[in-house]
């Protein structure tokens, strides 16, 4: 009797154990992917394949899944902690539990750098900021050859953008060489943004290939000098605009001086000598270069 008693006492331990190596260890093998995702698996430490098809799958239930950025929060739209799982409470207080995913997003995500203050080419210290729009493109390049792509993608941002700012003054300045074909040209931060750009995309482009990252655009989001020179540099420009603006003036005062002449003596309207002439200059360029209205005097005597 007690013999029967252990054989069925072993039997729902078989059954069970059964159960469990046919029944639940499987269910660790399904797997659900959304649309631009991707699972990059591997088996006892070798690589088995990615998944990127939208869908329901079964896989080895002993397969693990590899994505070591996916803790990694940068400064980015879709790479964002929304604070996803479950909610539940424990002695009335309220406790999100989140669930770890290690799937790799296919979407393009926009990496906004933070503000970087660099030296230019004539060594003014300038402040630069740059939005990056990049995706992943080869999933096993991104887990395998980097240690964290996200990370590896920030600081190749940040380096990028110091070696080619450099090259470049803020405003156009003569006599230097930005394109490296040796001569001067007109290139500046301000005034060829869109080049500029396209310089830091292409260097960050060649730096993140091997991590299977695509580059799609580099936008510069600000752009001004350091709080320190800022100020001075501000003067510079107001007086350089003065200048160009005088300059003008001056031009048009000269050349309607010119002509008034050339009228006068067309039309022999008054015979002037090379002391009254000048007089006259003198007097006309006062009025038209003046940065108040001239106030007429009338001369009721004679001329000489």
């Amino acid at each position: 009797m007690l013999e029967s008693l252990n054989n069925l006492g072993a039997l729902p331990l078989t059954v069970g154990l059964v159960w469990f190596i046919f029944g639940i260890i499987p269910f660790f093998g399904l797997k659900i992917i959304k649309p631009q995702e991707a699972l990059v698996l591997t088996l006892f430490g070798k690589y088995t394949g990615t998944i990127k098809e939208a869908g329901f799958y079964f896989v080895n239930p002993f397969s693990s899944s590899v994505n070591p950025a996916y803790k990694t929060r940068l400064s980015q739209s879709g790479d964002v902690d929304n604070n996803s799982g479950t909610a539940i409470k424990i002695d009335g207080t309220t406790v999100q539990t989140s669930v770890l995913n290690k799937k790799i997003s296919l979407k393009v995500m926009t990496l906004n750098n933070y503000k970087q203050k660099v030296n230019d080419v004539l060594g003014n210290p300038v402040e630069i900021g740059i939005a990056v729009m990049w995706r992943v493109t080869d999933t096993a390049k991104a887990v395998f050859n980097v240690d964290n792509y996200k990370e590896y993608l920030s600081l190749q941002c940040d380096s990028a953008l110091r070696n080619i700012v450099r090259i470049y003054p803020y405003d156009m300045n003569p006599g230097i060489d930005t394109t490296g074909d040796g001569k001067p040209d007109e290139g500046s931060l301000r005034g060829s943004s869109t080049l500029v750009a396209e310089r830091i995309r292409q260097e960050i482009q060649d730096k993140v290939e091997d991590a299977g990252i695509d580059i799609l655009e580099a936008r510069i989001t600000y752009l001004a000098y350091a709080q320190e020179i800022a100020a001075v540099m501000l003067q510079r420009q107001q007086a350089s605009a003065i200048i160009d603006a005088r300059k003008m003036i001056v031009d048009g005062a000269v050349g309607m001086v010119e002509m008034a002449l050339e009228k006068l003596n067309e039309n022999d309207v008054v015979k002037l000598d090379e002391e009254r002439k000048a007089a006259m200059v003198s007097n006309l360029l006062v009025v038209l270069c003046g940065n108040k209205d001239a106030q007429p005097i009338v001369n009721s005597g004679s001329l000489y």
